[in-house]
């Protein structure tokens, strides 16, 4: 089932990404964000520990049809951390001086907002129908 695949992916990029922020986020934020204070390690924290429980929603969810009116919430929640994720990383990218490295968290975000974009206005991956 093509939606148990989305989940997977999902739950385990946002579980690397959610466990690098909650052990090293004093050594990932000032690689990725130059002049980042040593004080806001916590924002990292934060941040790791939102994606954690999305990931642990998305591998809980992971068995569950995905797409249209099924499982809304979790195709909604997914689209809105995907997309807003994919739209700021993608600003930062584009700004003079930025770190190669972003291109790299930038790509999977923006694959899965259009992925979680199709799921939520399509359904779950079923064949176009002619109008």
């Amino acid at each position: 089932m093509i939606s148990s695949l989305i989940s997977r992916v999902s739950a385990t990029l946002l579980l690397l990404g959610g466990l690098a922020l909650l052990f090293a986020p004093d050594a990932l934020l000032p690689a990725l964000v130059p002049g980042f204070p040593a004080t806001g390690a916590w924002l990292g924290q934060l941040l790791g520990a939102a994606w954690l429980g999305l990931a642990g929603l998305n591998w809980l969810s992971r068995s569950a049809l995905l797409g249209g009116i099924y499982g809304r919430p979790v195709v909604y929640t997914n689209l809105v951390t995907h997309v807003t994720g994919a739209l700021a990383l993608l600003r930062a990218c584009l700004a003079p001086g930025a770190p190669p490295l972003l291109w790299c968290l930038a790509a999977p975000s923006l694959a899965l907002a259009a992925v979680y974009a199709a799921l939520m206005l399509r359904g779950p991956f079923d064949p176009l129908q002619a109008p």
